[in-house]
């Protein structure tokens, strides 16, 4: 059988909701995909990566890459967005866990940089806008770490 790399992720974040991010081993999770563990490093370099690509389609699936529309409203855009972000977080597992010490991906960029548009259009610098969106971030991460582990 040969490991797609999107068949990799599926299953760890799979494996992710049953045993959370502390019982989640590149052993555990090779064993579930019938493969020996070296054959998981064929698509990931070590685990981190692995842990990145997860969060990575967690985000892709609750539409986080999407970019700010024409004549967007930014209260409504922001307010929107932290609400999408923490729906991504709470799709998963400890996903708060699984998110934090990621960085965004060229991917990502297009998003990242047409919010920051929006808040420089309103009169922020791009160095304000940019805390002003890593903050709003971080607080988001911070609360569902906390929802997360109350439940």
């Amino acid at each position: 059988m040969k490991l797609q790399r999107d068949a990799v992720i599926g299953t760890a974040l799979d494996l992710l909701d049953e045993v959370g991010i502390d019982g989640l081993s590149t052993r555990r999770l090779a064993e579930r995909l019938g493969v020996q563990s070296p054959a998981l490093y064929w698509h990931f370099k070590n685990k981190r990566a692995l842990l990145d690509a997860m969060a990575a389609a967690m985000m892709e699936a609750a539409g986080m890459r999407r970019t700010v529309e024409s004549g967007a409203d930014w209260r409504d855009w922001m307010a929107e967005d932290a609400r999408r972000f923490r729906r991504a977080l709470l799709s998963r597992r400890d996903g708060a866990r699984l998110h934090a010490g990621t960085r965004p991906e060229p991917a990502e960029f297009a998003a990242v940089e047409s919010e920051t548009a929006l808040l420089c259009a309103q009169g922020l610098s791009p160095a304000d806008a940019l805390r002003a969106e890593i903050a709003i971030g971080r607080y988001v991460v911070g609360w569902v770490l906390e929802e997360q582990a109350d439940a």
